[in-house]
């Protein structure tokens, strides 16, 4: 469904992704694991259009869309939650989450969609006219899944999902990804959280100085031990 071929990027003069090749599959969750600084998410970026690549190819459902800008790329289907949530803090819940429908024009499918966005997100319905910026970090996390659902997106790009919460809230928020998966939806997802990525994906890349160093079904990477003493040791959040 989604493909990087070869893909290089940069900042300036500085080379971020190395060629970096890897495909996520209709229905899967694919977990891209690495260290601070190993370029996650600037790989999701990259995908997203925020950044172009100077060299490779990104296809999706065998299209290049390589140089598309990110509107082109939402209109697709490819949904990105950026890392730090980047919600409209001054705006309230409902102007975000409408917000994340703003390609779109079929309002009577809109108000469907914000209406399975509170099924997944009860917490969010009793917020409606709250302030963004006033919700918990689990709550706004909430909100910027939710708001990308909106979008109606086929593949979900999730940067950093379980960052500064709490672990109670990390593992609510993980089963919220797989229910969200359970919809139908096909998931990249970014994560330091390694133990808990690998719980729910089916497959992953390790990204080591913006080069895939591993890769392997989600199984494999838990019974590795370079995985286990890079990832799934006291570094990690457990």
């Amino acid at each position: 469904m989604l493909e990087l071929k070869h893909v290089y990027t940069r900042y300036g003069k500085v080379e971020c992704l190395k060629g970096i090749t890897f495909s996520v599959n209709q229905g899967e969750i694919v977990a891209l694991l690495g260290a601070n600084g190993a370029g996650k998410t600037t790989v999701l970026k990259t995908i997203s259009g925020l950044i172009h690549p100077v060299a490779g190819e990104i296809l999706f459902q065998g299209k290049l869309i390589s140089s598309f800008s990110p509107e082109e790329i939402v209109r697709l289907g490819i949904c990105h939650v950026p890392e730090g949530r980047k919600i409209f803090q001054r705006l309230n819940v409902l102007e975000n989450l409408e917000l994340g429908a703003f390609i779109r024009r079929d309002k009577s499918s809109i108000q469907e969609d914000l209406e399975s966005v509170f099924q997944v997100f009860p917490a969010l319905k009793k917020r409606l006219s709250q302030k963004a910026g006033t919700l918990s970090g689990g709550e706004q996390q909430m909100l910027a899944i939710g708001r990308g659902l909106m979008s109606r997106p086929s593949v979900l790009l999730l940067d950093e999902p379980s960052l500064g919460l709490a672990p109670m809230l990390v593992s609510m928020i993980f089963k919220i990804i797989e229910k969200i998966h359970e919809q139908g939806k096909t998931i990249l997802l970014v994560e330091q959280n390694a133990r808990m990525a690998l719980k729910i994906a089916k497959r992953a890349y390790v990204l080591e100085t913006g080069q895939l160093v591993l890769e392997g079904s989600a199984e494999e990477m838990r019974s590795s031990k370079a995985i286990q003493s890079a990832y799934l040791g006291g570094g990690v959040q457990h």
